[in-house]
């Protein structure tokens, strides 16, 4: 695979990821949280075990330890988003969740027990400013959903840093697929408050086969596939779109449409984002080796 098409295939990723906002704004219409979540990962973990049955007959214990240890902030990143989303827009909860690049080199220093460096300190302040002007009301509070959405991007950057740890450790592939199956398992967890769902109508099964398929199965899939012929610094600027898109596909099926302080806020979220991403000319060239 070429490096443009490793980073075409990153964008649609990203497009792909986008649109999971839409989906999950139609389920919530008429299934509840536990249901969304089991159906959306038991659907791709039963696809993606017979597409690569052969690669995940033979797994260890240590495989399965760390799938099931990684399904956990998976699934905190669905309860939290999902709940979030029934008080915020698609396009307030798509920025909210896309300062996890922030939240990660933030958690990898408490863990390092390392001062943050210069640039993630930046970043941070850039994006707390735009969360004030986001999301902040007129009684100069957070609200809940947005909370929510915030706590989603927390365990969004812990799976990412637990992803580093254990990839290492064990067959990814492997790793990818058993993790979708326990994170549908720990959402029949929910079913003690919720009552378990079928989805019936056509739009609910459009929005749980869109979120299992296009936004599950294809893009943790293929995502390391791609990787491997781009930068870790490129892709995580063309993940940082994700939001950008969720906010054009908000528009185009919602009708929304964000104020004038929002789309600053959301700017200002944005660009923290991508000084987060921001690695130095030079710098990047000595990664690639051709320095």
């Amino acid at each position: 695979m070429s490096h443009t098409r490793a980073n075409l295939l990153l964008i649609s990723i990203a497009i792909a990821w986008g649109s999971s906002y839409i989906f999950m704004k139609v389920g919530l219409e008429s299934l509840n949280t536990s249901s969304i979540i089991m159906w959306r990962f038991a659907i791709a973990f039963v696809v993606m075990s017979v597409l690569f049955y052969k690669k995940i007959i033979r797994v260890t214990k240590q495989t399965l330890v760390a799938s099931a240890m990684l399904a956990l902030p998976m699934y905190g990143v669905f309860v939290f988003l999902l709940n979030g989303m029934q008080s915020t827009s698609v396009s307030t909860a798509s920025f909210l969740t896309s300062t996890t690049v922030v939240f990660v080199p933030l958690i990898h220093a408490m863990l390092t027990k390392r001062v943050p460096s210069r640039k993630t300190m930046m970043a941070l302040g850039v994006v707390v400013a735009g969360l004030a002007l986001l999301t902040i009301g007129d009684d100069f509070g957070l609200s809940y959903g947005a909370i929510l959405c915030l706590l989603c991007a927390v365990c969004n950057a812990l799976y990412l840093v637990w992803t580093n740890h254990y990839a290492r450790k064990v067959q990814p592939l492997q790793l990818g697929i058993f993790q979708l199956g326990f994170t549908a398992l720990y959402a029949c967890v929910g079913f003690v408050k919720e009552t378990p769902m079928i989805p019936a109508t056509t739009n609910e099964w459009m929005a749980i086969l869109g979120m299992a398929l296009l936004c599950s199965a294809y893009g943790y899939v293929l995502q390391p596939v791609a990787q491997r012929y781009t930068s870790a610094e490129e892709a995580g600027f063309i993940f940082s779109l994700e939001p950008v898109f969720a906010v054009i596909f908000a528009f185009m099926f919602f009708g929304e449409v964000m104020s004038g302080v929002a789309v600053a806020g959301a700017a200002l979220i944005l660009s923290g984002v991508l000084i987060a991403n921001y690695v130095p000319k030079t710098k990047a060239m000595m990664k690639k080796g051709h320095l």
